[in-house]
């Protein structure tokens, strides 16, 4: 009844109404109650939220102060743990910066010793070579341009007869973020055509991850792509799809 006054109160003036008229107002009449529906489920969600944080806050300063206690004792495991659980809760909540939280757990991981787990894939050295003797060209912090935002960088390119290697940093966004490079990944110079991507090192294959544990700490892997034009003086680097869309990478 209530549908049917709606209906006849929206009717066109002076028009034959038809089924389409019908279809259309009911739909707007769903639409109206379905956006109320959400708008009380978000509120409702919020409000949980919202309880829930004040709920553990007292739980997330404990560990942070045990964290800290712990710490200042050298009892780097407990320390640690409590650090992953004052974590766990921020990432959650929102108490502070998770940055900072996540900069400890990394350095406790090695004063640990646990170095070849999780964070073994962070800040990792394994990636910068002893020895670049073999490539004709290598650059420190190359200038290029990006042309879609990432949290990626270029930290260094070497280019030799045989390959052009590029090492890269990249700072996860959120918790267990799975990393991952494409086998249709390209560089493409300004003197010759795209060049395939040959190796990783410290970064998998799609559609395997490396698991990055917390936002905030960083991976650093390299690419190993065939080897550019000797006369090349600056290439792309594509990962189709992808935020990596990194053009005029300097090379000479």
């Amino acid at each position: 009844m209530i549908l049917a006054l709606g209906l006849a109160a929206v009717m066109p003036a002076k028009a034959q109404w038809n089924s389409w008229h019908t279809s259309s107002t009911i739909s707007g009449v769903l639409g109206v109650a379905n956006s109320a529906i959400e708008s009380a489920e978000r509120k409702k969600a919020m409000e949980i939220r919202a309880k829930e944080k004040l709920e553990y806050e007292q739980s997330f300063k404990d560990a942070m102060q045990s964290a800290k206690d712990y710490e200042g004792g050298e009892y780097w495991e407990d320390a640690l743990a409590k650090y992953e659980e004052a974590a766990r809760l921020n990432c959650n909540y929102d108490y502070t910066d998770q940055q900072q939280i996540s900069r400890k757990i990394t350095e406790l991981y090695v004063k640990a010793g646990r170095t070849e787990e999780g964070p073994s894939i962070l800040n990792n050295d394994k990636v910068t070579l002893a020895d670049y003797s073999k490539y004709r060209y290598v650059r420190e912090n190359p200038v290029y341009v990006n042309k879609k935002t990432t949290n990626t960088k270029i930290l260094r390119v070497a280019c030799s007869d045989a390959e052009t290697r590029l090492e890269m940093e990249g700072v996860a966004g959120g918790v267990n973020g799975g990393w991952n490079i494409k086998g249709k990944a390209y560089i493409k110079g300004n003197k010759g055509g795209k060049k395939e991507l040959v190796g990783v090192e410290n970064i998998t294959m799609a559609p395997a991850t490396v698991k990055i544990p917390w936002p905030g700490q960083k991976l650093r892997f390299a690419l190993i792509f065939e080897a550019l034009p000797e006369d090349a003086k600056e290439f792309d680097f594509i990962e189709p799809s992808t935020s990596w869309q990194f053009k005029d990478i300097k090379c000479k």
